[in-house]
């Protein structure tokens, strides 16, 4: 490995450039190399605004890098990211980290072989009053149920809005993996889904816990709600205790996403709670949840 993490962007849409492309571009660890994507001039003017080389073709960024970077849909980044990982090249995925609970289990193995990192833009984990809140929760215990709503208009307008994945897969996909993944760090591991339904896209869902406990998730992107809600709460023998408010931005978040994958590397100690393994865990949530639907 070069002194600085040598990074790869495949995407070069909207996320790409709020968060990915600068980014990388700031991290004093990493270096955005070259960067990738389906328009071949987009991708290129992205690249050209962070001194970094657009190339024609995945296998010509490969060949670059020490770590690969995605920020483009789950049916496009998890074929890239298994070939990416099995020429040694560490990950950063974005949720849901594949279409299927198959696609995530292929990659999976392969990260498993090649012994490289692989984390998972689960944004709130990585903001450090979420994880101190996390911590403070844990120690606390004898939380027996908990609710997350995650509930706005990404599909009526704004950036995102022309994304064709995020309408086909809607909420469940898009903002679920980051409510179910909040839920299950604070409860205790999702060990089932009780109940789902989707009425006019927005879904409501009932989980259980490996401690017991029991929540519930509402999740919708063609709400007219501005600014969107993104809340989660607690609730057990302490009262009740809702997650702060968005202290960190998300750039503040990939920041510290790629503070812990620089020293991922640097250790050996690739294993991470956001890891992709924790990707295919939640993958199987939303596949649940869409069969009971």
């Amino acid at each position: 490995m070069a002194e600085r993490l040598r990074v790869g962007l495949v995407g070069a849409g909207p996320w790409a450039r709020a968060v990915h492309a600068p980014g990388l571009a700031a991290h004093p660890g990493v270096e955005l190399v070259s960067v990738w994507g389906r328009r071949h001039d987009v991708a290129a003017g992205l690249a050209a605004e962070h001194g970094a080389a657009a190339v024609r073709e995945v296998d010509e960024l490969l060949e670059q890098v020490d770590a690969v970077a995605f920020a483009v849909p789950p049916g496009v980044q998890a074929p890239i990211a298994v070939t990416a990982a099995r020429r040694g090249r560490h990950l950063v995925l974005e949720k849901p980290v594949a279409e299927s609970v198959a696609g995530a289990r292929e990659l999976v193995d392969a990260v498993d072989e090649a012994g490289v990192a692989a984390l998972v833009m689960l944004t709130r984990r990585f903001a450090p009053e979420t994880r101190e809140q996390l911590v403070d929760w844990r120690d606390l215990g004898g939380w027996t149920g908990g609710a997350a709503r995650w509930v706005g208009g990404g599909l009526l307008g704004g950036p995102y809005s022309a994304s064709p994945w995020r309408h086909e897969r809607g909420a469940l996909d898009d903002v679920g993996p980051h409510a179910f993944d909040l839920l299950d760090a604070a409860l205790g591991r999702i060990t089932g889904v009780r109940a789902a339904s989707c009425a006019g896209g927005l879904w409501q869902v009932l989980l259980e816990h490996e401690s017991g406990a029991v929540s519930s998730a509402a999740l919708g992107m063609s709400v007219p709600v501005s600014p969107g809600v993104a809340e989660l709460e607690v609730f057990g023998a302490h009262g009740r205790r809702v997650l702060a408010g968005r202290g960190s931005t998300a750039r503040d978040c990939y920041a510290v996403l790629l503070d812990d994958l620089v020293g991922a590397v640097a250790s050996g100690a690739v294993r991470h709670p956001c890891d992709v393994r924790r990707g295919l865990h939640l993958q199987r949530v939303i596949a649940e949840v869409r069969a009971l639907a």
